[in-house]
C-alpha cells in the first residue's frame, strides 16, 4: 500500500509537468513570431497616428500641438507611455520606427509577465499561466477579425506597438497587485497605505495610455475587490488609491481626461463594426463561458465569472442603446472566458475531466491557429506561404517614405483621409486628420475644405483659396485628377499610381 501510494506522489509531478511542458513549448514559439514580427513591424490601422505622436514629443515635448494637423490643441494621444517614447526617441536620435519597436518588445515584455503574474492569483499549476496565454491569443473564432485592445495572434502582430497593448500589459499587472492587496497576501494582513497610492497611480497611467483599455481595467478590478469580501480596512485604503488615481488623471499635463467624457457621440459610427459578426468572431470563445459556468458552481463570487458578467452587461447595453463606442470593453467578456478556459484544463476536478477538458481545448486553439495563420506572413513575406494560408494574409500597408526626400518636418500636405492616415508619421502635416479628433474645433471644416479641394467640379480659384488657408505646400494624389491644375507641379510618382506635387508659391 505505500509502495502504492509513493508512485502515485512520484507520478503526479510527472503528470504535470508533461502539460506544463508542451503549454509553455508552444507559447515560446508563438512569442518567438511575435519578436520577428515586431523586427518587420507591419503597418495597417493607427499606426501612423501613434509614430506622429511620437515624432511630435521628440521634437517639442513640453509643446507638442496636434500630432496630425498644424494646430495648437492637446491629443488623448499624448500618454505617459508616448511621452517616454518621445523621450527615448529625443535623447536617442533613433527613428521613431525604431522607437516604436523597442516599446513593443517592452510592451510584449510586461504582457506576458502580467499575464503569469495574474494568472498566477488564480492558479498554482505550473501549465496555467502558458494555456492562458495561448487562449488569450488563439481562442476567438473562425472570422478573423482585427482591433487595438484585442488579443488576438493577428490582432496583436499589428498593434504590438500601440499604447493599447502597453495598456492592457499594465492592466494584467494590476489585477495581479490588486487581488494580492486586497487579500493581504504576504503580511498577513491588507497591504500598506504606499501600495494602495502605487495601485492608484498605475490605474491612472493604464486610462491615460489607453482610455478603452482603462475601462477594461477598472472592470476588472471591481471584479476582483467583490470577490474578495473585502473588510472596512481595505475599503478604505482602497478609496485612498482611487483617489490618488483621479488626481494623477486630474493634473495630467497633455490632454483634460475628464473632457473625453464628452466625447462618445463622435466615435459611435466608427464602432459600429463591434456589434458584428459575432458568432463568426468570437463562438470559440463559448468553451471559456462553459468554464465559468463551472466556475460559477463552485464559487458565486469568482472573481473570472464577476469580471464576465460586468463586461457582457456594458457591452450588451452598448449594443441596446445605440452607443458603439462601448463595444471596446469586450475584452472585459473574452479576457476572463479565455482565462477560464485555460484555467479549467488544469484546475477541473478529477483528472478525467481535466483529460477531456485539455483535449477540446487543444482542439479549439487549433481552430483558431489556423484561423489566424495568415499571421506568419508578416514575417516571411506571402510568396513563402502555403496557398491555403497565403488566403488568410492581408497586405500590410506600404507606407509613405517615397515622399520624405522632398516633404519636410512640419510642411502641410493636401492628401484624402487614407494617406491622411499615414502622412504625418513622416512628421508632415495633413490639412483634415486621418482619424477622429475630439479636440480639434475646426475638423469639420478641414474635412469640407479637403472635400472641395479634391471635388472634380472645383475652380482653380477655390482651390488656391484653400492652398492660402491652411497653408499647404505639397498634394499627394493617386491618379490623373488634377493632372493640368494651375499652381501645381509633379515631384515624384509613388506606388498605386500616387503623385506627390509640389504647390507653386505665391
Amino acid at each position: 500500500m505505500t509502495g502504492c501510494s509513493g508512485t502515485t506522489r512520484a507520478a503526479l509531478p510527472r503528470a504535470r509537468a508533461v502539460p506544463a511542458a508542451v503549454s509553455w513549448t508552444a507559447t515560446a514559439l508563438v512569442l518567438l513570431l511575435l519578436l520577428l514580427v515586431i523586427r518587420r513591424l507591419p503597418w495597417i490601422g493607427d499606426l501612423g497616428m501613434h509614430a506622429a505622436t511620437v515624432e511630435r514629443l521628440r521634437h517639442s515635448l513640453l509643446h507638442p500641438g496636434n500630432p496630425l494637423v498644424d494646430a495648437d490643441t492637446p491629443s488623448p494621444y499624448y500618454s505617459p507611455w508616448t511621452v517616454v517614447l518621445g523621450c527615448v526617441a529625443r535623447v536617442s536620435g533613433l527613428s521613431v520606427f525604431v522607437v516604436l519597436r523597442l516599446g513593443a518588445l517592452v510592451a510584449l515584455g510586461l504582457l506576458v509577465t502580467g499575464v503569469w503574474r495574474y494568472v498566477r492569483t488564480l492558479s498554482a499549476r505550473p501549465a496555467a499561466p502558458a494555456l492562458a496565454l495561448l487562449c488569450l491569443m488563439f481562442l476567438w473564432g473562425t472570422t478573423l477579425f482585427t482591433w487595438s485592445g484585442f488579443l488576438g495572434l493577428d490582432s496583436l502582430a499589428l498593434t504590438v506597438a500601440y499604447p493599447s497593448v502597453l495598456s492592457l500589459a499594465l492592466a494584467f499587472h494590476f489585477w495581479a497587485r490588486l487581488a494580492r492587496a486586497v487579500r493581504g497576501a504576504g503580511d498577513g494582513g491588507p497591504a500598506g497605505w504606499g501600495v494602495w497610492a502605487a495601485l492608484g497611480v498605475l490605474w491612472a497611467v493604464v486610462l491615460l495610455c489607453h482610455q478603452f483599455s482603462g475601462v477594461v481595467a477598472s472592470l476588472g478590478a471591481l471584479a476582483t475587490v467583490a470577490a474578495a469580501r473585502c473588510g472596512r480596512r481595505v475599503w478604505v485604503r482602497l478609496g485612498a488609491g482611487l483617489a490618488v488615481g483621479v488626481a494623477v488623471l486630474w493634473v495630467w499635463p497633455y490632454y483634460d481626461f475628464f473632457a473625453l467624457l464628452g466625447a462618445g457621440d463622435g466615435l459611435e459610427a466608427v464602432h459600429r463594426p463591434l456589434y458584428r459578426d459575432l458568432a463568426g468572431r468570437y463562438w470559440l470563445v463559448l468553451l471559456g463561458v462553459v468554464a465559468l459556468g463551472a466556475r460559477w458552481r463552485r464559487d458565486r463570487r469568482d472573481a473570472l465569472v464577476l469580471f464576465f458578467a460586468l463586461g457582457t452587461v456594458v457591452f450588451a447595453a452598448g449594443g441596446a442603446s445605440g452607443h458603439w463606442s462601448w463595444g471596446r470593453v469586450l475584452p472585459a467578456a473574452l479576457i476572463p472566458a479565455q482565462v477560464a478556459a485555460g484555467l479549467e484544463a488544469v484546475e477541473a476536478g478529477r483528472r478525467a475531466v481535466r483529460v477531456g477538458w485539455a483535449c477540446v481545448l487543444g482542439a479549439a486553439l487549433a481552430v483558431g491557429a489556423w484561423t489566424q495563420a495568415g499571421t506568419l506572413g508578416y514575417v516571411t513575406g506571402p510568396g513563402a506561404l502555403p496557398e491555403a494560408v497565403a488566403g488568410k494574409y492581408r497586405e500590410p500597408w506600404a507606407g509613405y517614405h517615397w515622399i520624405t526626400p522632398w516633404v519636410g518636418y512640419g510642411d502641410v500636405v493636401m492628401a484624402r483621409r487614407s494617406p491622411s492616415r499615414q502622412i504625418p508619421a513622416y512628421g508632415a502635416y495633413t490639412v483634415a486628420p486621418g482619424y477622429p479628433d475630439f479636440f480639434l474645433g475646426d475638423e469639420g471644416e478641414r474635412v469640407a475644405a479637403v472635400r472641395r479641394y479634391f471635388a472634380p467640379g472645383t475652380g482653380e480659384g477655390a482651390r488656391r483659396g484653400i492652398v492660402r488657408e491652411y497653408g499647404v505646400r505639397w498634394v499627394v494624389d493617386r491618379g490623373n485628377g488634377l493632372r493640368g491644375t494651375a499652381g501645381l507641379r509633379v515631384v515624384e510618382r509613388g506606388p498605386e499610381g500616387q503623385v506627390l506635387y509640389a504647390v507653386a508659391a505665391g
